[in-house]
């Protein structure tokens, strides 16, 4: 199955970099990287010393009961780095891998409902990715980080 990853929003990214107010219009909270911090906007993990910014996102675009909003982290000034959305980000064992040894995988239908959800490794990432979009009600994949459960990224269908 072919997808691509959806960048963060363009708009969420100017407002918290240029008015300090997240999603849900809160203020967001600057902070210097101990690195490792998994930045959103350039898919991976923050080096030590990087000025971050934690805001709430949301990456659903309709009103329901899974529509959900988390802490993420960003880059505080914009990065001219190249970011691939082809390839999923996944681990490499350097130190700013974006994830680590274990990531949910939640499949979404059209209404934005989840469809199914499974717990993955590097190892079988890819095969899980495939499994779920072959689904065809699946229109779009949220992945999650394990142990506080915020969102990556998100899969599209191409």
């Amino acid at each position: 199955m072919k997808y691509k990853i959806t960048p963060i929003r363009n708009d969420f990214l100017m407002k918290v970099r240029e008015f300090c107010i997240d999603d849900q219009n809160q203020p967001t909270v600057h902070i210097i990287a101990k690195g490792g911090e998994p930045c959103r906007d350039v898919l991976r993990g923050a080096k030590e010393g990087e000025e971050l910014i934690l805001a709430s996102y949301c990456p659903f675009t309709k009103a329901g009961p899974y529509k959900e909003y988390g802490a993420v982290f960003v880059l505080a000034n914009p990065s001219d780095e190249v970011v691939n959305y082809t390839e999923f980000p996944l681990p490499t064992n350097t130190q700013n891998d974006y994830f680590g040894d274990y990531f949910a995988l939640r499949a979404y239908d059209n209404d934005e409902s989840i469809y199914d959800a499974r717990l993955v490794t590097p190892v079988n990432a890819e095969q899980t990715i495939d499994e779920l979009f072959a689904a065809p009600q699946v229109q779009f994949i949220l992945a999650r980080f394990a142990a506080y459960g915020c969102y990556a990224l998100r899969l599209e269908r191409i």
